[in-house]
């Protein structure tokens, strides 16, 4: 069985102040065939899946490009039109091909193209043909297009919130999809809309129960697979907020009625999924007093994982005017400050300007004198098994509080973001990360405290706020009773 792989994967903040072009695939990572590492990516996880499979003699592989580019703001159209047709030309160079696997995220939007992986999915479906199995992952943070689910054959999402399982769900989409290529399942896709957009965190009730629920279900072959979309709340898209796919083995009305309940069931949370949301001078406060460290506080919204820049600044003030100390902070996206810091080498005190730089709405930059502690090229930190580029860093002191400058954006993911940089966290009393959840399943374990605080900033983190321009479906919350208007 001959089998194409490719993976093109970004997450997009339209309201974001950044853009994206090729330069930010090239920092994150841009494979040409061939050359994807061995280590698994959250969303090119099926390249070494599909490996294993060619390496058993199961399949003949040909791969494609893999690119993904931390979230930022919209991509513009030139690089999209170079991703894109990149790929399909790989694609028809590769046919015959019996089955085609995608690994996408499900959020990227372009200048003139409001559904990405839409347009790729129908596009690889022409090239591929109507016998080809086309099998696809998405991140939950998306937006599931009916174009998708009609161009599909497989859809797999990670199910996880933070997405420790990539791995799992690469692994699962490509075994549908050569099961369905040689015909033993038939493939069936129902989807529910659940018309809800909230922050869905997996590590807590109740979704918690909701992600166990499904993989029992899965367990007991109710269905091939299940999976819930998140939504991405940042995205203009038509189509945000969560949704349930159930794939069935030509069971297509079983599979709608169990999408039908599993979708009730979900927006039967809204508004009880989030963690306590505290601000930043409470965060801090509960953190100081706290009888034993680290305890680990998380600026949610200023997360690059969202497509933001990373360099607010406001978290960091308060804690600097509150005298806070024992503190590490990771980290503040300013290629700038990395520079000078790098000039002056390790062991220097100098003035420095750092953060601040992207929004009026992050902050004013920083200015301080700062001892230089570590500087350090092409860091990076972990995420499972997957490896995530920082770029050149470097450690700053400031009034008792150490701090990491990092030149490639990236949310923390790991306690090993600052020990990699020789920051001994276990004489910190407070950690403060960038990130919404996705740091809680690696810092959970070395943490006295997790704590959340929301601070205002360029992420738009109320849809009732937000005003989206392409959104015509009633969602909750921006409106109460979505399911009955619908209906209407």
């Amino acid at each position: 069985m001959r089998v194409f792989c490719a993976s093109v994967a970004t997450e997009t903040n339209t309201f974001s102040p950044l853009r994206t072009d090729l330069s930010d695939f090239a920092q994150s990572l841009y494979a040409k065939p061939g050359e994807h590492p061995e280590t698994p990516t959250l969303c090119s996880a099926v390249f070494p899946a599909l490996r294993i499979r060619a390496r058993a003699g199961e399949i003949e592989l040909v791969e494609g490009t893999a690119a993904w580019a931390e979230p930022g703001g919209l991509v513009n159209a030139r690089t999209w039109a170079h991703l894109k047709g990149e790929v399909l030309d790989q694609l028809r160079a590769a046919m015959p091909v019996e089955a085609v696997v995608l690994g996408l995220h499900g959020a990227m939007i372009a200048d003139g193209c409001v559904d990405c992986e839409g347009a790729l999915i129908e596009a690889a479906r022409e090239v591929a043909g109507p016998e080809a199995t086309i099998g696809v992952t998405f991140d939950p943070h998306s937006h599931l297009s009916d174009r998708r689910v009609a161009n599909a054959d497989i859809i797999t999402v990670f199910k996880e919130f933070p997405h420790t399982d990539f791995v799992e769900t690469a692994e699962a989409c490509v075994d549908l999809t050569l099961r369905a290529a040689r015909g033993e399942i038939d493939p069936k896709i129902a989807v529910f809309d659940v018309r809800m957009m909230e922050v869905l965190p997996t590590s807590r009730a109740p979704m918690r129960g909701f992600v166990d629920q499904m993989i029992a279900l899965e367990a007991a072959s109710e269905a091939l697979s299940i999976s819930a979309i998140h939504g991405f709340m940042a995205g203009d898209s038509p189509d945000l907020g969560a949704k349930i796919i159930v794939v069935t083995d030509n069971r297509g009305e079983a599979g709608r009625s169990l999408a039908r309940t599993l979708g009730l069931e979900l927006f039967s949370f809204r508004g009880t999924t989030r963690p306590e949301f505290l601000t930043a001078r409470a965060a801090l406060e509960t953190a100081v007093a706290a009888p034993s460290g680290p305890v680990v506080i998380a600026d949610v919204w200023d997360n690059p994982g969202g497509g933001v820049a990373g360099d607010s600044t406001i978290l960091l003030r308060e804690a600097l005017d509150m005298g806070v100390a024992d503190f590490a902070l990771g980290t503040i996206w300013d290629p700038m400050a990395v520079r000078l810091c790098h000039a002056a080498g390790e062991g220097a005190t100098l003035d420095l300007r750092f953060g601040g730089k992207t929004s009026a709405d992050a902050g004013a930059p920083v200015d301080a004198r700062v001892t230089v502690r570590r500087v350090a090229t092409d860091a990076v930190q972990s995420f499972g098994r997957s490896v995530v580029p920082l770029g050149d860093c470097a450690v700053i002191a400031v009034a008792g509080g150490e701090i990491v400058l990092n030149s490639n954006r990236a949310q923390a993911f790991s306690p090993d973001l600052f020990t990699n940089l020789g920051v001994d966290i276990a004489t910190k009393k407070i950690l403060i990360v960038k990130s919404t959840n996705h740091f809680h399943g690696a810092f959970a374990p070395i943490a006295a405290d997790i704590l959340y605080a929301a601070v205002d900033g360029p992420y738009p983190n109320d849809p009732k706020k937000t005003r989206y321009t392409r959104l015509t479906r009633p969602v909750w919350p921006i409106v109460e009773t979505p399911h009955e208007e619908a209906a209407a």
